[in-house]
């Protein structure tokens, strides 16, 4: 039997908690494993967002309301952000990969300084000491020298820098809301080389794709 080997999802405290629901949806789709982290700021955010709340103990209900859909099928594990003996929080635990969607300032900051503060950090920096795919996807705008140099950290140490910046070649100015969080999922997946169907992709030819 082969072994499992997810991609580890970890949900920060910024706003932009549909991207994350969306790469977690495309994550199901394409028949990958997702071990999901949930940080506590991120519970705020999802709950302000989506009015769901996500609970440890409700874990599943709570991701089903979340992303829309039901888990029937799904192989997704959840570990609580403050369990710092989780799977995910050692090199040894098989994973392919790390997506921090969206990643709060705190978040940038505390995986590029080795803070470990909780799961999420923790997790990337082992996937970063590890050299796997992490794809770290910051919202913040504008941003501070601190925040970009942190970024640079991450960068320099392996890590993707995929800000949640929407392109409008599919549908221009009238691209719905789902639309470009689905572009940021798509380019997400496309970081961690996981075929998807999110966005329309670019043809090189003008207007070919309205």
């Amino acid at each position: 039997m082969d072994q499992r080997r997810p991609w580890v999802v970890g949900v920060s405290g910024a706003s932009g908690t549909p991207y994350a629901a969306a790469v977690i949806r495309a994550l199901f789709d394409a028949g990958e494993a997702v071990d999901l982290v949930v940080s506590r700021a991120a519970r705020l955010t999802i709950l302000d967002e989506t009015a769901v709340s996500f609970r440890d103990a409700h874990w599943k209900d709570d991701l089903a309301a979340w992303i829309g859909r039901p888990l029937d099928g799904a192989d997704v594990a959840y570990w609580p952000a403050g369990d710092l003996a989780a799977g995910p929080s050692s090199g040894s635990y098989p994973v392919k990969g790390m997506l921090v969607v969206p990643a709060s300032t705190a978040a940038c900051a505390g995986i590029a300084i080795g803070l470990s503060k909780d799961l999420l950090q923790r997790a990337a920096e082992v996937n970063l000491k590890e050299r796997r795919p992490v794809v770290v996807v910051p919202r913040e705008t504008p941003v501070t020298r601190s925040h970009l140099e942190h970024l640079i950290a991450l960068h320099d140490a392996g890590a993707v820098i995929l800000p949640a910046s929407p392109g409008f070649y599919a549908s221009g100015a009238a691209a719905t809301a789902a639309q470009l969080v689905d572009f940021v999922a798509g380019k997400v997946l496309d970081a961690a080389a996981v075929s998807h169907s999110l966005f329309t992709r670019w043809s090189g030819e003008l207007g070919h794709s309205h």
